[in-house]
């Protein structure tokens, strides 16, 4: 058995040491060794132990395993681990505690998968894991009547990194942003807009706020015989106009924060289209559906609903809740295997409801529909709550807060956190240019080792693969970079299962500590009037190599690499 062969040809990850454990279990299986009446397991967890001491890798497997075999755990870890040791490229394997099996990789191993890298560019972290899955990602649902503001921008951050991160594992993602574009709201913003537009007080229960007086003055200098219409159509046109700008801006505002959607999904279209009927018409024919009190109900309540929903009212009036069914009736029948949908915490209610009329259209919750919520953000300034915005006179926007912080630091920082923790945000905090700042470490960890490599090409040396020697690559930092380095696929798939993206911005900044402790002790490149020696070339490989890693893991994130900071 050997660590060479196979997909992973040459290196050591947590993947190909998985690979390497399900070998050794099922070489003591057929020997007779060992009897699992479950059958060797197709994969097994490897993960990095906290401590170094323990060694390069550490499983718990004989754990999980040892009871369903009739063995004591220690026994059945040290047959696993004298099966293991005869691996090429590891070690030694050695049993700790009640039965965990710590494994440590020859440094020529470890050291094999830096010029891989290399090789594989942006593809290294990439996987097939969801080969095949279609998925829509519905993660901004917004009113067209204002700007987007704070909690869309942590949805317009996570869920754009969310897609990224589903993609690298393989899965064809759609992004879709839903325009709550139909009902009383559009009326009230067709009328705030004629209002401003004959310089008369804005309705009560309008839209307030400059963005109102500038998008009227933008529709009028469009339109400039709007004013003239009769009321009734007057009002109207306002809508449409200033309707068809505001979208715009707000998907203008979303392409410079670096958040492109696939689709923009339009209510009013459902309705106009004929598919809230169509919708109804697929649950009919489940049976899911009843009427009672001279209303047409779903009967959620049969898959958890806390009660049932009405989808029309007596007198013929589609509700909400028949939109969201119609919708979803509709993703499924675009193809899509799984519709995520990311809501804010006020739609915490939701969740249940969503899940039971899915399972009402015929689906199972969890595999065809799953739903995140996103928590409150604060965003402080000079150690007051940033609430007003000077432009919307609400909630602070998008705009404002890219023009305030800037695009990587708001990205990153977004993402960094899961969806259901609330947010306290600092401007001083996270755009200042300092090692404690996360995002500022990280980048400068990729400017760092981008001026590595440019000081290597002014003294002639490049990353070579022919001339590249891992084994020499045995110094403990040095091993520390490269077992980070070979546990960014690992996670990349980790973070897709879990739909946490977060993670993604945790491993950046550990993998740029150990490059920077790495950096601290090693030398990478000759100095003064040094001759460049093998071990120069092997770690200034190492340096390309953890240089790509960090640029594919902030491209994750929609956040730049910079090469020079």
């Amino acid at each position: 058995m050997s660590l060479g062969p196979g997909r992973y040809a040459g290196r050591v990850t947590p993947e190909q040491l998985s690979d390497a454990i399900v070998a050794a279990l099922t070489a003591l299986v057929d020997a007779g060794t060992i009897t699992l009446p479950d059958g060797v397991p197709a994969e097994v967890l490897v993960e990095r132990p906290k401590v170094r001491e323990h060694g390069d890798y550490a499983t718990n497997v004989a754990l999980r395993l040892a009871k369903k075999a009739g063995m004591n755990p220690r026994d059945f870890a040290q047959l696993l681990a004298d099966e293991l040791a005869k691996a090429n490229g590891v070690a030694s394997a050695e049993v700790a505690g009640p039965g965990f099996l710590n494994i440590r990789v020859d440094a020529g191993a470890q050291g094999a998968l830096a010029p891989q890298i290399v090789a594989a560019g942006e593809a290294y972290g990439t996987s097939d894991t969801y080969a095949g899955l279609k998925v829509n990602l519905e993660f901004i649902s917004a009113n067209p009547t204002g700007p987007l503001h704070l909690g869309h921008t942590r949805w317009a951050a996570v869920g754009d990194s969310l897609a990224r991160v589903l993609q690298a594992a393989g899965a064809q993602v759609t992004r879709e942003f839903y325009t709550n574009d139909r009902g009383n709201q559009m009326d009230k913003f067709g009328a705030s807009l004629m209002a401003s537009a004959h310089k008369v007080p804005v309705p009560d229960d309008g839209y307030h706020g400059e963005y109102i007086h500038d998008l009227s003055r933008e529709v009028v200098a469009e339109h400039p015989g709007i004013t003239e219409l009769p009321d009734a159509e007057q009002l109207v046109a306002f809508r449409e106009a200033g309707y068809k700008l505001q979208l715009a801006e707000q998907e203008s505002q979303l392409d410079n924060f670096r958040t492109h959607f696939d689709v923009w999904f339009s209510e009013r279209s459902l309705h106009d289209s004929g598919a809230v009927e169509h919708g109804i018409d697929v649950l009919k024919q489940n049976g899911h559906l009843f009427e009672a009190d001279n209303a047409l109900w779903m009967r959620t309540t049969e898959f958890g609903d806390d009660k049932d929903r009405v989808l029309e009212r007596g007198n013929g009036e589609f509700t909400y809740f028949a939109s969201d069914t119609a919708y979803y009736v509709n993703k499924r029948e675009r193809g899509f295997d799984l519709c995520i949908y990311l809501l804010g915490a006020d739609h915490h209610g939701y969740v249940g409801r969503l899940k039971a009329m899915a399972a009402c259209a015929g689906d199972v919750p969890g595999a065809n529909l799953q739903v995140l919520i996103g928590q409150l953000v604060k965003i402080l300034q000079d150690g007051q709550e940033l609430k007003l915005s000077k432009r919307a006179g609400t909630l602070v926007t998008l705009q404002e807060l890219v023009d305030l912080i800037g695009v990587d630091s708001l990205r990153y920082t977004l993402s960094r956190y899961p969806t259901d923790s609330p947010l306290t945000l600092d401007v001083a905090e996270i755009t200042r240019q300092a090692s404690d700042n996360p995002v500022f470490y990280v980048q400068y960890a990729h400017a760092r080792l981008s001026s590595i490599l440019r000081n290597g090409v002014d003294l002639g040396l490049v990353p070579d693969a022919g001339s590249f020697d891992p084994s020499l690559l045995d110094q403990d930092r040095e091993g520390d970079l490269l077992r980070a380095l070979a546990g960014f696929p690992q996670m990349v798939a980790r973070a897709a299962d879990l739909r946490e993206p977060h993670r993604v911005a945790r491993y950046l900044e550990d993998t740029a500590s150990a490059f920077h402790k790495f950096y601290d002790v090693c030398h990478v490149l000759p100095k003064g009037d040094e001759e460049a020696t093998d071990l120069h070339h092997a770690r200034l490989m190492l340096v390309a190599a953890t240089r790509q890693v960090i640029g594919n893991g902030l491209g994750l994130l929609g956040v730049s690499a910079p090469e020079r900071m």
